[in-house]
């Protein structure tokens, strides 16, 4: 079977800069209600670039690039079901692409789903192969940061491993540095 080619250095500086700049979004909105779910979607649903993308993928359900480009729309819409369920789409056509595992940890973020967030991340960090670990330090870094603040309570050697890990990518984050001095106090 002949995977579709995707050109993956540009499609993950993309989703970086997505990431980035709505990192403090992810952070401080409210869990949304059932009117705001149902704006949202009705918002992607009159969204030309979102129903144009869900044309191309309907020719072609196996287009990872168009794809991409639709979950990254719908995370632009702020419509954080479907752009895990593109995200979970991407992960099953090509399931060694760690960035989409970063993406799909970052929308259960958004949508306040923490567990499902933290297996995504904890999916993210095993899937990043060795030759990309320097071009994903920071992302890696959040992902254990992410996962030791969720392990804190109910496993704390597991975090301070984590937190470890985040420190190593990401030595001037300063929550890790905060996590990492509670956790080991």
């Amino acid at each position: 079977m002949k995977m579709p080619k995707v050109n993956i250095k540009n499609l993950f500086a993309g989703l970086i800069l997505v990431g980035s700049a709505s990192f403090v979004s992810a952070q401080t909105n409210q869990t949304n209600s059932a009117a705001n779910t149902a704006t949202q979607t009705a918002a992607t649903q009159q969204n030309p670039t979102i129903e144009g993308l869900k044309k191309q993928i309907e020719a072609n359900p196996k287009d990872t690039e168009s794809l991409a480009k639709l979950a990254t729309a719908y995370q632009e819409a702020s419509d954080w079901t479907n752009a895990v369920e593109t995200w979970k789409k991407i992960s099953v056509l090509l399931p060694d692409w760690a960035p989409a595992y970063y993406s799909q940890a970052y929308a259960y973020q958004s949508a306040k789903d923490d567990a499902n967030a933290k297996i995504a991340y904890e999916k993210y960090v095993a899937t990043v192969k060795p030759e990309e670990v320097e071009q994903n330090k920071k992302n890696l870094a959040y992902a254990y940061f992410y996962i030791a603040f969720s392990e804190q309570q109910t496993d704390p050697n597991k975090a301070k491993e984590h937190i470890a890990k985040s420190l190593q990518y990401d030595p001037n984050n300063q929550d890790a540095i905060k996590l990492s001095k509670a956790l080991n106090s």
